[in-house]
């Protein structure tokens, strides 16, 4: 099956890779589990495939896939997300570059640059990607190989002009990474916006079921993908065939469970934010939020995830430990509703610096789920603090 004349984003996530099995006519792929490959003479292979580590024909359907979704020339699929973040890093940077990050982003990914990669030399900036004064007075200051962005950011939902962030950026010589993992493909696309990389755990929405630990880049610079695709074959991390297959078949629904992910959520932050033991709410769709128009601009939708602030860190702690269909859980993404204390839990890592999540903030990721009954169990849990 060709792809070339498909535009749709529902139509690339169906079948971008998935052609049906030329010998038995089986309309979904088959899982290739063998690690190695019979080759016609010493060096003959059969479609450039010699073992597992380099490549397997189900990795290569996902890759196929994601980059479609994407709308990439290129791109990897990783065992996890720190592991494709790790990969990119070490692609582009030498020892005394330094990376502009968001200050409100995922803590492993502050983890991975401070405590594993500045021992090697690598330098750390930290600035608040929302505040376009600010970003510019970093890159005036200095020159960041890299500039690192979130956008929702994770967990406060901070907005970030992304097109805006790459012009600046580019001129200043920076290249642009944008961690799509929280909007996905199906709401947000950054390399159309001038994003140089797109980083994400699959983890999370693309696979969409909770039941498979991913990561992947997407990028259009063919130099950069040949350098992270030896540190892919290199180093070794990447996707398992039942884990790429997995994700495909996650892949597939992305399109509709985010619509009613976006929907989920903004009836969750409507209701939060109307609720008088609530202080405050944020979420993308709100138009209180700070960033909601330029959400709206570079959006098709708000997405699922929702974070509060409650009176106090004590009544945060109550209230995330009184939900029954909001499971207690770190991740996010999938079908299910889950809830999060990110300063005890995703965001310990990053207490006493500048990306600390106030004690007082829960996030929640929506699921698709009825939701009135989503919204009973937070009245429920609300009525504890």
């Amino acid at each position: 099956m060709t792809t070339e004349n498909l535009r749709g984003f529902d139509s690339l996530a169906v079948h971008a890779g998935q052609d049906f099995d030329p010998t038995t006519g089986a309309v979904i792929p088959p899982v290739h589990f063998s690690t190695t490959y019979a080759q016609d003479g010493i060096g003959g292979l059969r479609e450039g495939y010699e073992y597992g580590r380099s490549g397997n024909p189900t990795r290569t359907a996902l890759q196929t896939q994601l980059a479609a979704i994407e709308g990439g020339r290129h791109a990897l699929s990783f065992a996890s997300g720190l592991a494709a973040e790790d990969v990119l890093l070490r692609a582009v940077l030498q020892p005394g570059d330094e990376v502009l990050l968001g200050n409100d982003v995922y803590g492993g990914t502050y983890r991975l640059i401070a405590r594993v990669l500045a021992p090697w030399g690598v330098k750390l900036r930290v600035v608040d990607m929302s505040d376009a004064g600010a970003v510019a007075a970093a890159l005036d200051e200095r020159a960041p190989r890299i500039v690192w962005v979130e956008t929702p950011s994770n967990p406060l939902l901070r907005i970030t002009d992304i097109a805006e962030l790459a012009r600046v950026s580019h001129e200043a010589g920076a290249l642009v990474v944008v961690d799509n993992t929280f909007a996905s493909p199906a709401l947000q696309r950054p390399l159309s916006l001038g994003a140089d990389v797109v980083v994400h755990s699959t983890t999370k929405y693309l696979g969409g079921h909770s039941d498979v630990v991913g990561g992947a880049l997407v990028l259009d610079d063919d130099a950069l993908a040949e350098k992270a695709g030896f540190l892919q074959f290199a180093a070794g991390a990447i996707s398992g065939p039942l884990d790429a297959w997995l994700t495909t078949r996650g892949i597939k629904t992305l399109g509709v469970r985010m619509q009613r992910h976006s929907e989920n959520g903004q009836a969750v932050a409507d209701y939060l934010e109307a609720h008088p033991n609530v202080a405050r709410v944020y979420y993308p769709g709100l138009a209180s939020h700070p960033g909601h128009e330029i959400a709206a601009r570079q959006m098709s939708g708000f997405g699922g995830i929702v974070s509060l602030a409650l009176e106090n860190a004590a009544a945060a702690r109550r209230f995330a430990e009184s939900t029954t269909l909001f499971t207690l859980a770190e991740s996010l993404g999938g079908v299910e509703s889950l809830l999060n204390y990110p300063d005890a839990m995703t965001h310990a890592s990053v207490r006493g610096t500048e990306l600390a999540v106030p004690e007082e903030v829960v996030r929640l990721s929506v699921g698709i789920e009825s939701i009135d009954d989503l919204i009973a169990d937070l009245d429920s849990a609300l009525r504890t603090v």
